[in-house]
């Protein structure tokens, strides 16, 4: 006969049970077992920190001209020494912090809403619907990111809003092919024909029933895009296509030093040195999100 556990017994074995943990829980629990993808987020925070301090951090003032002191090496008066216009190099990275960090979030931003937005129709209407807008994406694809950009910014002009503008749309297609195969998985499920079932709006169940299915992959590739359009703006500033003198933008700065590079050498390896810095800092943080959000992980 089997015995009936008591009411103790029961007790005990609830507590020993392990506590169940959160999606969340789990994700930084994976996610921080990566040496590297925790190097990753702290460059960034730390990048991001100095932005929103450099007021507080910088020495001087980046915009402020010294002809006198130009292309002086680093010093104890200027860390990074200074341009050829006598302007503090260290102040201009900092400041220049806010604007590259602000291109990367903003382009990527634009590029996720609308890529997502495109993805999502394509692959829940199907049919013609796809067909013209993924035909759309593949004619925007067959360009160069960069051709395109500056096909972009030159018909607007530069500056760095165009700059960001331009940026966000070369890699819409990127998101929208993205979105478009991640919702032709999701559509077929279960939870999906049951809300088509009962009669609801398509718009309905994008929102609440596609939309959130679909998100990880998409907040991943944004993670490792925020990188790239770091990149891709700092092409175009040193192409004289983005932020405008004196701004100091990263891109901008490696323009301006070009032509005395070879007698203040600083003021072209700083700024090189910062944009790789960032770029590798949100590619070691996509690529552990990545691993994080991986079900087979789990």
């Amino acid at each position: 006969m089997t015995a009936v556990p008591t009411p103790t017994e029961l007790e005990a074995a609830a507590v020993s049970e392990p506590p169940s943990r959160t999606f969340a829980a789990d994700v930084w629990r994976r996610y921080r077992r990566a040496p590297g993808a925790v190097a990753g987020a702290a460059v960034v925070v730390l990048i991001v920190v100095l932005a929103v301090c450099a007021p507080l951090v910088a020495t001087s003032d980046p915009l402020a001209q010294n002809v006198a002191q130009g292309a002086q090496a680093p010093s104890g008066a200027h860390w990074f020494g200074t341009d050829k216009l006598g302007r503090d190099v260290f102040a201009r990275i900092l400041f220049g912090a806010r604007i590259s960090i602000r291109i990367g979030f903003v382009a990527v931003g634009l590029a996720i809403t609308a890529g997502t937005l495109i993805g999502l129709v394509a692959g829940y209407a199907g049919k013609r619907t796809e067909a013209l807008l993924m035909g759309a994406m593949d004619v925007m694809l067959a360009f160069p990111s960069i051709i395109l950009a500056i096909g972009i910014t030159t018909i607007l002009g530069p500056s760095i809003n165009n700059l960001m503008l331009a940026v966000g749309i070369v890699y819409v297609p990127q998101y929208a092919r993205l979105a478009r195969s991640s919702v032709l998985a999701v559509k077929e499920h279960e939870y999906v024909e049951a809300a088509r079932a009962i009669g609801a709006a398509a718009p309905a169940i994008l929102a609440r029933h596609v939309l959130p299915n679909i998100l990880a992959p998409l907040l991943v590739q944004a993670t490792l895009g925020v990188a790239t359009a770091e990149l891709e703006a700092a092409g175009l500033s040193y192409l004289g296509l983005g932020a405008r003198p004196p701004a100091p933008e990263w891109g901008a700065m490696l323009n301006d030093a070009r032509d005395y590079w070879l007698s203040a050498p600083w003021a072209l390896i700083f700024p090189g040195v910062s944009i790789t810095v960032l770029v590798l800092g949100f590619n070691l943080l996509g690529d552990g999100l990545r691993d994080a959000l991986d079900p087979k992980q789990r």
